[in-house]
């Protein structure tokens, strides 16, 4: 179990995946990047994640920028 401190640093949710590796006898975890790919829609291009991802609520964006203007 990863400790809430450091889950709520993180922004980790439950079901987020995770790779975990052993380096130095030290454990390292880090949420894996999400592969995506570029879509040209009739107004721009858009990129489109290659596997399911939630939906993204203004609350989330709100969230988002307090945590990365503090």
């Amino acid at each position: 179990m990863i400790p809430k401190a450091a889950r709520d640093e993180l922004d980790l949710m439950p079901g987020t995946e995770l790779e975990l590796r052993v380096v130095d006898h030290r454990i390292e975890i880090e949420v894996p990047v999400t592969s995506m790919r570029l879509v040209e829609h009739d107004h721009g291009v858009a990129a489109v994640a290659d596997r399911e991802m939630p939906v993204l609520t203004a609350e989330m964006v709100r969230d988002t920028l307090e945590h990365v203007r503090r």
